[in-house]
């Protein structure tokens, strides 16, 4: 389970003063969900994120990862998360195996354990063709499933996506959303943020609108429509964030 409580995230800008990059954000997302953050890029989204995964510590506000506080337990919340976006960098000097064997050894993974890891993420997403090549000879799309593997290898029960298909080719993105839609029914607990449209409608159960750094909406696609008087969730969007424009 991952659980917000107000977290509010400030940086101090030496032209615009005080940033509110996250202002009093608060949701709770339960295992078996894929929980959405949909919003613009600079919207807050990243900066969230990067609070839940230890990265940053809030201003104020709290938050939990499967029952660890995020400022005061850190190493426990890092044990049970794995995080992913299109950024995530791999060493290029390394083999695709050796880059998913040390993470595995960053993880504490240490011999069977570490052995029986390896082996089901080199299964799960089929990595044998490429495992001893170089990973900066892969493709982008084999670069993405090594990624998914390192995210993946210590078998945590939260995932973060930070727009993990971003610059993407449309076949490595299918399969992207594929093992997210996997993570699900496994029972993980997954946070998606995108703004991508059709990314959301096709795998958010719960959505989380964020703008500007606050909260304008949040519920199920279903709920966005009603509550936003609109079908088409591009529309819902903009109607949401108070962008939509309509056509005299």
């Amino acid at each position: 389970m991952v659980k917000t409580n107000g977290i509010v995230k400030h940086f101090t800008d030496p032209k615009k003063g005080v940033v509110k990059a996250v202002d009093n954000v608060s949701f709770t997302a339960n295992p078996g969900q894929i929980f959405g953050l949909l919003g613009v890029n600079g919207a807050g989204k990243t900066t969230l994120l990067r609070i839940l995964s230890t990265v940053l510590q809030p201003t104020s506000g709290s938050a939990e990862i499967a029952g660890h506080d995020v400022v005061k337990e850190p190493a426990k919340v890092r044990e049970n998360i794995g995080f992913m976006s299109t950024s995530t960098a791999l060493y290029g000097r390394l083999t695709s195996r050796e880059m998913i064997e040390y993470f595995g050894e960053l993880y504490g993974l240490r011999g069977p354990r570490l052995k029986e890891r390896v082996d089901f993420v080199i299964e799960e997403l089929q990595l044998h063709e490429f495992l001893d090549r170089l990973c900066d000879k892969l493709s982008t799309g084999q670069k993405q499933r090594v990624s998914i593997a390192r995210t993946i290898l210590h078998d945590p029960p939260v995932l973060f996506f930070d727009e993990p298909t971003a610059g993407l080719d449309v076949v490595t993105s299918q399969t992207v959303m594929s093992f997210i839609e996997g993570a699900r029914r496994s029972g993980k607990t997954v946070i998606f943020s995108s703004h991508i449209m059709t990314e959301v409608e096709r795998l958010c159960d719960h959505v989380l609108v964020i703008h500007n750094g606050t909260v304008r909406a949040e519920g199920t696609i279903a709920d966005l429509k009603v509550l936003s008087g609109e079908n088409n969730l591009e529309r819902v969007f903009l109607k949401l964030v108070g962008e939509l424009q309509e056509v005299a």
